[in-house]
């Protein structure tokens, strides 16, 4: 249970399996005296269903603004991101994005930095499905030599993205890389699996020298990451098998569980 003074006040972008998720949990853990959902953004309010007590429905980015919110947390897709940041950015200290694929876009990203920092804000960004994060990150203070990031996911999860172009999923019988470029192209091309690439390259060496290989394998079970990070620092190697989100097999409950975490840290008495 966490306990403040002063209520957190969030607004969430999407009310999708992430988003669903991860009020579920807070509601679970913490009670409207630590953190209030005062806002749900959708595209269309008479459609949201199931809403947390308490919240309002609202479809507009101008809508953020007066509702004296602490954090905005983003799990819509890349275009809620281009969309809804720039008005996050002015109506809160901190907009955490989800969807990260966004970043891809640089002029994008360079509109959202330069608006977070006319309005003393912070663009937090969640370690996602990853473990290590943090690691690398530190790591990339000293000169990074690689980093390399390996998708790995049973090919349900690569159902109706561009992999179906690019292997016959029905009839693999091994594991299968389909893919292999940067972060940049492979959050471009697969903005749904392959969104978390960008965490990584964003820790560390970038979007265009993180390495991605993305692979389909009929004997997983759970959303496979490997990363591999090497530089003055030293060497690094995870690997971290998730189960997928029950709402989306093409993300990982982690993904909840890491927004869940970011959003507790903001009125936790200990952050770790």
């Amino acid at each position: 249970m966490i306990h403040c003074r002063k209520p957190l006040r969030l607004a969430l972008i999407g009310w999708g399996a992430i988003n669903r998720r991860v009020a579920e949990l807070l509601a679970q853990r913490n009670d409207a005296s630590a953190i209030a959902i005062v806002a749900i953004a959708v595209r269309n309010p008479a459609t949201a269903l199931e809403i947390p007590a308490g919240a309002r429905t609202i479809a507009a980015p101008e809508e953020l603004a007066g509702l004296d919110l602490d954090l905005v947390v983003e799990a819509a897709g890349r275009e809620a991101v281009d969309m809804w940041g720039e008005a996050a950015l002015r109506a809160a200290p901190a907009f955490a994005v989800a969807s990260t694929s966004a970043f891809c876009d640089s002029a994008l990203f360079d509109t959202l930095v330069a608006t977070a920092a006319s309005h003393d804000s912070q663009i937090l960004v969640p370690a996602g499905a990853l473990a290590g994060i943090d690691g690398i990150a530190a790591a990339a203070t000293l000169p990074l030599d690689e980093v390399v990031h390996r998708i790995v996911k049973p090919p349900v999860a690569w159902r109706d993205t561009a992999a179906e172009s690019l292997v016959d999923l029905d009839s693999l019988t091994e594991a299968t890389a389909f893919f292999s470029g940067t972060a940049r192209e492979a959050a471009s091309r697969f903005p749904q699996n392959a969104n978390v690439a960008v965490i990584s390259a964003l820790a560390g060496v970038g979007l265009d020298r993180t390495r991605v290989e993305l692979v389909a394998d009929p004997a997983a079970t759970a959303n496979g990451h490997q990363l591999h990070a090497r530089g003055a620092f030293g060497k690094l190697d995870i690997a971290i098998e998730n189960r997928p989100l029950a709402l989306n097999p093409k993300s990982s409950e982690l993904t909840a569980l890491g927004i869940l975490r970011l959003i507790e840290n903001r009125v936790g008495s200990v952050v770790c």
